[in-house]
């Protein structure tokens, strides 16, 4: 059985998740008012990444018998200096995540919560990924720097990306 510590926190992630949505979201929106439109698309994949996530976490609270609970949110940054500005914004913001998903384990371990504790180690690796691929692209945004036509493919591999739900889940 869930305490109500464990699930209010576990609505607050679920809402700072739909929150995470939004500042991807918000930074496609820049990327697309600097013609930037593989970059856009990178960012409105990363926001349905959250979405899911958040939609994850929504189930696992229903699952167990609690009841969901919505929270307004704050307004995301809306302007970035540069590309790689807004990268290292997300690159933060994901560092973020990964307290707050830590915070819950921490929760669920000292409740000696299972199930929840398993359920939790989904976002721990997904965390892991997510922080590694933020840091792997501001790597390259930095090595490429001025290099239109590195910085031009990088863009152009970004228009292909994708959102396909993990299988199973």
């Amino acid at each position: 059985m869930l305490k109500d510590e464990l699930t209010e926190a576990l609505n607050e992630q679920m809402n700072y998740e739909f929150y995470s949505a939004h500042v991807y979201l918000a930074i496609a929106g820049y990327c697309a008012a600097e013609s930037l439109d593989g970059f856009s698309n990178f960012f409105i994949v990363q926001a349905e990444e959250e979405k899911f996530h958040a939609m994850k976490i929504f189930k696992f609270i229903n699952d167990r018998g609690k009841k969901v609970t919505f929270a307004g949110m704050d307004t995301p940054v809306n302007e970035y200096k540069s590309i790689l500005d807004a990268f290292e914004h997300a690159y933060k913001h994901e560092q973020e995540v990964t307290r707050r998903i830590y915070h819950l384990s921490d929760l669920a371990l000292n409740d000696r919560e299972h199930a929840t504790m398993q359920f939790l180690k989904w976002f721990i690796d997904e965390q892991v990924e997510e922080e590694a691929m933020f840091d792997s692209i501001i790597s390259k945004l930095k090595r490429i720097d001025k290099d239109s036509n590195a910085f031009f493919m990088l863009d152009a591999e970004f228009a292909q990306r994708t959102f396909t739900p993990p299988t199973g889940e």
